[in-house]
């Protein structure tokens, strides 16, 4: 049986087709390699280091690292990542700023053992005081496999402002989003100690339920 030559039109066609598909591929594997926007926060990563190394190149995510000592930042690994912890951070009306120097100078004064990964300001800024990649003590047994996030507030209601609120939430869900969770893995510090931290969502639990599903909304945001 003869075969009917086909045209060389055809064939340049097709090779350039193929051509096209494999540059594809390759852009796509590099631009997840090398940090387009997908590694900017759009995909689970497989270390705490890897995260840490990507918030250290992000605009919107503020750092003042606390000095390595015993009472605030001891630089122990931290295990694993299986949740987040909401907190409030119980000085009503003070800064991120002055809560994080307040941590650092438990260096000095060793009146106890506090700190936090992440305070957010009143202002929505957010302000990183301990690596993703270190412990924290601000969640009793579950500093080891956990970060936590303290959040400012005004007033002995524990009530977030908007721009805190909007900001915790950005956070928590592009940490859920780096660490491969859900909202279900985003707890209270009441849910691991009886404590009334984070106060507003302790006697509110249907805005607990609300920010969880604005964690969830925001997750399907960013992935969208």
């Amino acid at each position: 049986m003869k075969f009917k030559k086909l045209p060389r039109s055809f064939i340049v066609l097709v090779v350039v087709g193929l051509l096209v598909i494999a540059f594809a591929f390759v852009m796509e594997a590099r631009t997840n390699r090398e940090g387009g926007s997908v590694n900017l926060g759009l995909r689970p990563v497989s270390t705490q280091s890897e995260v840490q190394a990507i918030i250290d190149g992000l605009d919107w995510i503020e750092q003042d690292l606390i000095p390595i000592n015993r009472f605030s930042r001891p630089g122990i690994s931290l295990d694993e990542v299986n949740g987040i912890v909401i907190h409030n951070i119980g000085n009503p009306g003070t800064t991120a700023q002055a809560n994080r120097n307040f941590f650092a100078n438990l260096a000095i004064t060793e009146e106890r053992f506090a700190s936090s990964n992440f305070i957010i300001c009143l202002d929505g800024s957010i302000l990183q005081c301990v690596p993703v990649d270190e412990i924290a003590y601000a969640s009793n047994q579950r500093n080891y496999d956990t970060i936590s996030i303290e959040v400012c507030h005004p007033d002995d209601t524990g009530r977030f402002t908007d721009e805190s609120y909007a900001a915790v939430i950005k956070l928590t869900a592009w940490l859920c989003i780096m660490f491969d969770l859900t909202s279900e893995d985003v707890i209270r510090h009441a849910d691991i100690i009886a404590t009334d931290c984070p106060r507003y969502f302790t006697t509110n639990e249907g805005a607990w339920d609300q920010f969880r599903v604005d964690v969830d909304n925001m997750i399907a945001e960013m992935l969208s």
